[in-house]
């Protein structure tokens, strides 16, 4: 439990923080006319510092599992993460999970995935035996138990993956459930044509001159950031055009918390155990 109360002292302001099982104080005193801008930051600083980080497995949990399988998609239901980051592309008219270009890096394959027949690409072995997933195949594995982030990948993505979440509209599957990203705004921007329903995160590697305008621009409802880039300027202007903060890819524990200290929302990671330590980290499925 953690408790803020004010009380005025003369012309001042003090805040008691009474925090953790131990009912802790800690006194702040705030001086005229600077005491409401000062406590208004403290006060966001108590909530970012509390509140909880969500998880979302990383290509399912492929510390684990080989990345982007249905194995990895169930590993990471076992650990329980609301969450789960897959990669799409739309190859021979099917929506497939699959991260890279070309097959060698993680299948039994070679060349580009975009040259492919469907049939070839199911008869790959993916890692352990583990078969190419087809997008409809990850959604079935999950039903309704986590949240789904799909990053298009590849052009002409947009539309079909539309097509597709509007279908799984059908079967349960609400926009709360469902978040669509991609590194291709222009892809992003099509999705908001075809449906202005669906979520969109912007996802970035650097840090731009105007912070998260872009990602506000674009109307997304999130923007991911790469750990290497990612800064407390950053996540306060992300905050204050509303847009949650979501860091990839973290895996060590001392970045794990870092992104909380920064005030992140939520973090990619191949681990997912390391980010629900101590029951830190589930929730509710779905996007926050």
């Amino acid at each position: 439990m953690h408790t803020i109360r004010f009380y005025c002292v003369g012309r001042k302001i003090c805040v008691l923080d009474y925090s953790g099982k131990t009912a802790r104080k800690r006194r702040f005193l705030f001086h005229d006319r600077s005491y409401t801008a000062e406590t208004l930051r403290y006060v966001v600083q108590i909530k970012r510092d509390k509140k909880n980080l969500l998880c979302i497995g990383h290509r399912g949990a492929m510390g684990h599992a080989p990345e982007n399988t249905l194995a990895s998609i169930r590993k990471a239901l076992e650990f329980g993460v609301p969450c789960v980051e897959i990669d799409v592309y739309y190859v021979d008219s099917q929506l497939v999970v699959f991260h890279d270009s070309r097959l060698e890096r993680t299948t039994n394959g070679t060349g580009y995935l975009l040259e492919q027949k469907f049939t070839d690409l199911r008869s790959l072995d993916a890692g352990n035996g583990e078969k190419i997933p087809t997008l409809k195949e990850v959604f079935e594995a999950i039903h309704l138990k986590a949240g789904v982030n799909i990053e298009l990948k590849g052009p002409g993505t947009a539309r079909p993956v539309a097509e597709f979440i509007s279908e799984m509209r059908d079967v349960g599957w609400n926009d709360d459930l469902i978040l669509i990203s991609s590194f291709d705004h222009r892809e992003l921007v099509q999705v908001r044509r075809l449906d202005p329903r669906i979520k969109l995160g912007a996802m970035m590697v650097g840090l731009p001159v105007d912070d998260a305008a872009f990602a506000a621009s674009l109307g997304a409802y999130s923007v991911h950031l790469s750990l290497e880039f990612i800064d407390r300027k950053f996540v306060d202007d992300a905050h204050s055009r509303d847009l949650r903060v979501f860091v990839f890819t973290v895996n060590h524990p001392d970045d794990i918390k870092k992104m909380r200290e920064l005030g992140v929302d939520g973090v990619f990671t191949n681990y997912p155990e390391r980010v629900l330590k101590n029951g830190e980290g589930k929730g509710t499925p779905g996007w926050i």
